[in-house]
């Protein structure tokens, strides 16, 4: 018998089975994976935009690299086990970048990717103007990595999604993200057609109704992503503070909305460091 740990990987693939749908969550930074894994959530997600747009105040439009998206995975990996699931936009490149975004992004400690059939100019999943690359290109892209996005529903029609996913399927993927579905019956259809977990991203102000897990779970959907959630609520809440701040002269009036400094301690286990500290030279609590 080993007694080596599970890797990322099987975490993810173990919440899958636990917790059906499995919901995962948008974190940005290691402290909202904190502050996820206290809510009671079993598996994390970093977008694509997330990246571009909270760590570097960039549109989702493929301007962030892979060095960018693994430095944040590492931040939220080397302070939260629980399994992160990574938004590998269109991979960073060909066959060989590829292989090397997925290897680059299991070394980071990410427990799964998904690619998009995308081209590399890609677009924000619920804008207009995506355009896609054939299915087979898609297909060699899967040679390369695990998992699988497809943005075919809105670009083709429900009747090609559905063999493109097939085939991403046939290829290797592991789940399949269908992107901007409008109906709890597209996603049957989807679930009945596939043999592995379908994912919902049921994103704000997007094409995709916001349905609850319930009536997910009845359209055999497997996986619930809240991408961007809590950044969204994080922004109002930076714009409410900073225009109270400049207005009033003081941050009285908004301070009730604020996490205190002991919940914040709390949360980060700041006693435990200073009790650290204090073991190693020999203070006096």
């Amino acid at each position: 018998m080993s007694d080596r740990a599970p890797t990322a990987g099987a975490r993810l693939r173990a919440a899958v089975e636990a917790e059906r749908p499995l919901q995962v969550v948008g974190t940005i930074n290691a402290y909202a994976a904190l502050l996820a894994e206290r809510a009671g959530f079993r598996a994390l997600y970093l977008s694509g935009a997330g990246v571009a747009n909270a760590s570097f105040g960039l549109p989702d439009l493929g301007v962030t690299t892979l060095n960018d998206v693994c430095e944040d995975v590492r931040r939220i990996t080397g302070r939260c086990a629980l399994p992160l699931l990574v938004d590998a936009d269109t991979g960073f490149g060909s066959a060989f970048n590829i292989a090397r975004t997925c290897r680059d992004l299991i070394r980071a400690g990410a427990a799964g990717m998904h690619l998009e059939d995308q081209v590399s100019a890609k677009r924000c999943g619920h804008r207009p103007g995506k355009a896609l690359v054939p299915a087979g290109e898609m297909v060699d892209r899967l040679k390369a990595a695990v998992d699988a996005r497809t943005d075919a529903l809105a670009v083709e029609g429900l009747d090609a999604a559905l063999e493109r996913a097939s085939a991403y399927v046939a290829a290797g993927a592991d789940m399949i993200f269908a992107e901007a579905l409008k109906t709890l019956d597209e996603y049957r259809k989807f679930a009945a057609r596939l043999g592995c977990p379908v994912l919902a991203n049921i994103t704000e102000f997007g094409e995709t109704p916001l349905f609850t897990v319930s009536e997910l779970a009845g359209a055999g959907v497997r996986l619930v992503l809240y991408p961007l959630s809590a950044f969204r609520a994080a922004a109002r809440a930076h714009e409410v503070v900073y225009g109270a701040i400049r207005r009033e002269g003081t941050q009285k009036s908004v301070v009730p909305y604020m996490q205190t400094r002991a919940e914040l301690y709390e949360v980060l286990g700041y006693h435990e460091y200073e009790r650290k500290l204090d073991e190693l030279f020999g203070k006096s609590p």
